[in-house]
């Protein structure tokens, strides 16, 4: 099971996303992220999660446990082809999902 630490890391950078801008979109202090995202972390009060997973646009849960839940699917306006693409990047190594991203992005760049 996966923490709110590797969970917030994974997630800031997915988004690329940098600790002060989610700092500046959620009123939490830049020092306080930072603390969750050290190897010797502090847990965020149950507040500071919800701020922190709606300015993410995913659930607490996912940040607090690592759990994806199929209401995060079902309930998005993601296509069938996106779900599926979601599905197979999630069994994907960190270097793959690198390339899958750079992938992604030359097709946003067009």
């Amino acid at each position: 099971m996966s923490n709110f630490r590797e969970n917030l890391r994974n997630e800031l950078d997915f988004q690329d996303i940098k600790v002060k801008e989610l700092s500046d979109r959620c009123g939490i202090p830049k020092a306080t992220l930072e603390c969750y995202l050290r190897t010797q972390s502090t847990e965020p009060s149950a507040e500071n999660a919800i701020k922190i997973a709606r300015e993410l646009n995913v659930p607490v849960e996912y940040l607090v446990n690592g759990e994806e839940t199929a209401y995060k699917f079902k309930k998005s306006n993601f296509s069938h082809e996106a779900q599926e693409i979601i599905r197979w990047v999630g069994s994907l190594n960190q270097e793959q999902c690198k390339a899958v991203l750079k992938l992604i992005q030359s097709f946003k760049n067009k």
